[in-house]
């Protein structure tokens, strides 16, 4: 006779699985978007904190050693889901499923030289000046080409006049940024809401779907000589909130604790405002006869991809629970062009399309399997193993992992009947990458590098 083994006596074996294991190395993939708090049967919520710390050293080009930049960072996810009837359910899931936060440190060269003289000789090619005589050259210079003070220049000397003190504000311009570090801080927010309804003799399909909102924010500072002539740039981009949904079906067998869920969020497209800092800009753009300012403020479309995460899960006896995670994301058709630096980069491609800040070249693939036990009627511990693909080598400097191995562990207690909390972690494995900027040019080599990822779920269910 064919064994069952009801899903509501393996409830306790779903550990902490799904705690630890949403963290993701592949472009600014964070969270992993997971949805199977609204999977729960019956009345179901959770709360569940992540935090994340990365080892991530390397070189230079130069030979000069990079210090960890991955700065450790946490965020929050919230579920709850309740059923209407015996057919319709709703939800609502909030999540930040995308991010990023890397700070260079040390002497390399991915940090600005801390004298300013140096920047402006190095910039100006002549070592006598500084900035004292900087500040006094634009001085005079902008008085001398004062409309209406044209003084006896003539207009081979205007001219010549005009592009020294281009040049000159330049350099002031990356003196400021003595001593700063590349940066990068990405930041997204996301709240889905889920209508579901289930068919089948047993109700044992369910479609579901819903809108989704999502805020998006960053800030990017480039600096050192990595960068060549964009060191010294700059850009805030604004929070903005735009609008997106997602779709799925799932399938369950509860006499062998079988369910299986396919899950697709759209691309979302963010219309957003960008603060752009460019020192050399002007400078870059007389060269080419152009008229670029040094800062602008302008619009910078951002499209968050779109993503499929498949979910399953299966009873292998009445005491122990197989899992299975799969998620894709095409990582290379995103891309964070602002308008400003791109139409700098366009003078050093000469071309009409220019270079992105960020891009990758490669689509990530994710997939952990899981084994959860139950212990007692109480007490489930939890494992888990898993690659992720990564979004390409070389891929950008800002930052340089290529995807990971991993393997974790988890525990789940049920404190009542209906409260339990569940606690994990997991050990990363990153692999090696060189990293490049928005040229392809290679400026860091980062190797043997790994992380951890810990996280705690308080839930409630009610069945």
């Amino acid at each position: 006779m064919r064994a069952t083994f009801h899903l509501k006596t393996l409830a306790v074996a779903v550990a902490a699985l799904s705690v630890a294991s949403a963290a993701s190395a592949a472009g600014l993939d964070r969270s992993g978007q997971d949805v199977t708090a609204f999977l729960q049967d019956g009345t179901y919520a959770e709360a569940v904190y992540t935090y994340i710390d990365a080892d991530v050293t390397g070189k230079d080009t130069s030979g000069n050693k990079i210090d960890d930049i991955a700065e450790s960072y946490d965020f929050f996810r919230y579920g709850v889901k309740a059923d209407i009837n015996d057919t319709f359910s709703v939800g609502v899931l909030y999540d930040e499923p995308f991010g990023a936060a890397a700070d260079y440190t040390g002497d390399n060269n991915f940090v600005t030289n801390d004298n300013a003289d140096a920047l402006i000789q190095g910039f100006t090619g002549n070592p006598n000046l500084n900035q004292g005589l900087v500040d006094q050259s634009i001085t005079q210079l902008r008085g001398a080409l004062t409309p209406g003070n044209p003084g006896n220049l003539s207009p081979e000397q205007l001219q010549a006049a005009q592009g020294q003190l281009i040049a000159l504000e330049a350099a002031k311009g990356l003196a400021a940024t003595a001593g700063e570090t590349t940066q990068v801080e990405v930041r997204t927010e996301s709240i889905t809401g889920i209508f579901g309804a289930k068919f089948g003799q047993n109700k044992e399909y369910q479609v579901y779907g819903g809108p989704v909102a999502q805020r998006v924010h960053a800030d990017v500072k480039l600096r050192g000589t990595a960068y060549s002539a964009a060191s010294g740039y700059t850009t805030h981009i604004n929070p903005d909130q735009d609008y997106g949904w997602i779709a799925g079906m799932s399938y369950s067998k509860p006499e062998i604790a079988l369910k299986a869920a396919l899950t697709y969020r759209s691309e979302i497209k963010h219309d957003a405002k960008a603060f752009e800092v460019f020192p050399i800009a002007t400078a870059a753009g007389a060269t080419a006869g152009l008229a670029l300012p040094t800062t602008r403020y302008a619009d910078i479309e951002i499209n968050t991809p779109e993503s499929v995460n498949l979910d399953f899960q299966t009873g292998i006896n009445p005491t122990t629970l197989a899992t299975a995670k799969v998620r894709w994301v095409p990582w290379s058709d995103f891309a964070i062009v602002p308008s400003l630096y791109n139409d700098v980069s366009k003078v050093s491609t000469q071309d009409d399309k220019g270079l992105a800040l960020v891009s990758y070249d490669d689509d990530q693939w994710q997939v952990e399997l899981g084994l959860a036990k139950r212990l007692t009627p109480a007490l489930a511990v939890s494992g888990n193993i898993g690659w992720d693909s990564g979004a390409g080598n070389p891929v950008t400097s800002l930052g340089p992992i290529e995807g990971y191995y991993s393997a974790g562990l988890g525990a789940k207690y049920n404190v009542t009947e209906n409260w339990a909390i569940s606690a994990g972690g997991k050990y990363l494995w990153f692999g090696d990458a060189e990293g490049q900027i928005p040229s392809k040019t290679i400026v860091s080599d980062f190797e043997s590098n790994d992380g951890f990822v810990l996280g705690v779920k308080v839930s409630y269910q009610a069945q």
